[in-house]
């Protein structure tokens, strides 16, 4: 899967997808360190990547004008749940397709997922 890392993610979870085999790029690599979240989704939208972050100002966001071409991996993690979201987390990347998850928000906790479609596919699965 092709993935856009929000600065805020632990090293960690870069190197549990990569060893997974997902092509993951950091968003401050894309657009510097001191980029708004606006500037980082729209990044994600432009490299035709999802957007993995831990920062719940991306869900507002999403919610105020949802992204069509992309779709937002929101991480609920703390240090003492880093396994049990890494596992949810490889769980989703390999359940779903890009083409599943975009215009959709989806919530990674310990042990489950929520998919929030915010936007309507059209009837060819677009």
């Amino acid at each position: 899967m092709r993935l856009l890392a929000d600065q805020d993610l632990y090293a960690l979870t870069l190197d549990v997808l990569r060893g997974a085999g997902h092509d993951v790029i950091r968003s401050a690599a894309v657009v510097g360190a001191r980029a708004s979240d606006g500037e980082v989704l729209r990044a994600a939208v432009d490299a035709d990547r999802l957007l993995v972050t831990r920062d719940l100002d991306f869900g507002r966001l999403v919610l105020a004008d949802p992204p069509t071409r992309t779709g937002v991996l929101l991480l609920r993690i703390r240090a003492r749940t880093l396994d049990a979201v890494h596992a949810e987390l490889l769980r989703v990347l390999g359940g779903h397709t890009l083409d599943d998850l975009r215009g959709s928000i989806v919530v990674v906790e310990p042990g489950r997922h929520r998919v929030r479609r915010l936007v309507a596919r059209d009837d060819d699965g677009s």
